[in-house]
């Protein structure tokens, strides 16, 4: 399970080498933005990608096939299904 990074400040600290934080200026400077911006693009797109990625499932042909398969016919609920609904809380009903 991933963990939730919780930070208020909306300021992150880098430690670089001088010579990393040397080429990401020259190279902010090449694209004429500010070093915040060249950095925080590319890390940006990155961090979308990675929950993209986290959040979709891919299935084959043959797996979709069986899901929707499923989906319409699905199998008659087992012991087991059928003792966890028995031990669901009922619904009340709320007075109006």
């Amino acid at each position: 399970m991933p963990r939730v990074a919780v930070d208020d400040n909306p300021r992150m600290n880098l430690r670089l080498r001088p010579e990393q934080k040397a080429t990401l200026v020259r190279a902010a400077a090449l694209r004429h933005t500010d070093l915040t911006e060249f950095v925080l693009q590319p890390a940006l797109r990155e961090a979308k990608a990675v929950i993209e990625e986290s959040e979709r499932i891919v299935l084959s042909e043959r797996d979709s096939l069986l899901v929707l398969n499923l989906l319409e016919n699905p199998p008659a609920p087992n012991a087991k299904l059928r003792a966890a609904i028995a031990r669901m809380p009922k619904p009340t009903r709320k007075r109006r």
